[in-house]
């Protein structure tokens, strides 16, 4: 039994018009201590996933269908009391932003001890100590220094240490990373991404780590989740995925990475926007953009423009994409969007 198991996962936020469905069909699952990534473009519907494992959706938001089960547990139509006894004792989560996450009038170590607090019944000196440790385990230097300060007193990436220290207070199964580090710079953003592997590793903590940057996906994690316009469109290896994307989606990512453009030249990008959620195109969500919705005489792909495809075994992987067969016969994304 995997540690989580997601399945049919369907969000919708209830609008005048029409239901905007930002989650459709979502399935997957974690294992212990495994490093799971989750990568697309802003607005994919990566956030609203972290959100909907813990139940946490913004209101008028909720799950219209689908199981969220974590150890067999079912989460989805939990009572609010004990899905409290969950977050942060079993399932953490960290933030974007540790500003956003860190209350400004309060110490790191009033905030840490409350928490411990919260969920256990331990002595302040206990708890106190316990706080130490953890900063400790983050590689955060003068641990109680730090427990007397406030976060403004504190650098970015100190900060966003002291979230995951927070995180680890409880000893979490899961911990699910929101795009941690895009207000990083690069070498605070490579120290944190060898941080999170070694405690990975070292605490067999299964992590959900969500970016729209395909490099850190490749440094930090071993499967990946490709997602477009609310579905998982890709899934596999994230060295296989990354060498060999199925997907068009995933190719156009690929190729949009910094590291893969020569000097001097700009950035080859997918051309055209994600789709409007209340407007989502008939059939494949991405049939818009992509470069391999026309025959090689010009007329458009029927299957595209008719229905949406499913996950399909390919390679290593799952691909959603009704031509995936015919992808490495036909010219590649840069050739065919030049």
């Amino acid at each position: 039994m995997a540690l989580l198991e997601v399945n049919g996962l369907d969000v919708q936020f209830p609008m005048r018009q029409q239901p905007l469905q930002a989650l459709r069909g979502v399935a997957f699952h974690l294992e212990r201590g495994e490093r799971l990534g989750i990568v697309g473009e802003s607005g994919a519907g990566k956030s609203v996933l972290a959100f909907s494992l813990l139940n946490l959706l913004s209101r008028p938001g909720f799950i219209n269908a689908g199981s969220i089960r974590f150890e067999g547990q079912e989460l989805v139509g939990l009572s609010e009391r004990r899905l409290r006894r969950l977050r942060g004792r079993r399932l953490a989560m960290i933030f974007q932003d540790p500003m956003m996450t860190l209350n400004p009038l309060l110490t790191i170590g009033q905030q840490m001890v409350e928490t411990l607090h919260a969920h256990r019944r331990l002595t302040r000196r206990e708890a106190r100590a316990l706080a130490i440790g953890r900063l400790g385990h983050v590689q955060i230097a003068e641990p109680e220094l730090r427990l007397r300060q406030y976060p403004h007193e504190l650098s970015g990436g100190m900060r966003q240490r002291v979230v995951i220290a927070i995180a680890l207070l409880l000893d979490p199964d899961i911990i699910i990373a929101d795009e941690p580090t895009t207000a990083l710079d690069v070498t605070t953003q490579a120290n944190l991404i060898a941080l999170l592997r070694q405690l990975c590793d070292k605490h067999n903590v299964g992590l959900i780590l969500i970016s729209h940057d395909l490099g850190v996906i490749n440094q930090l994690t071993q499967r990946t989740l490709v997602m477009y316009a609310g579905s998982i469109v890709e899934q596999g290896p994230t060295r296989v995925l990354i060498n060999d994307a199925q997907h068009p989606y995933t190719q156009g990512l690929v190729n949009a990475l910094p590291q893969l453009t020569p000097p001097r030249q700009r950035l080859r990008q997918i051309p055209g926007p994600l789709p409007d959620p209340l407007d989502s195109p008939v059939g494949c969500a991405f049939h818009p953009r992509c470069p391999y919705r026309f025959h090689d005489d010009g007329t458009p792909r029927e299957d595209c423009l008719a229905r949406a495809p499913r996950l399909e075994s390919a390679g290593e992987g799952r691909v959603a994409c009704h031509w995936v067969r015919e992808l490495h016969e036909i010219p590649t994304f840069e050739e065919t969007s030049t």
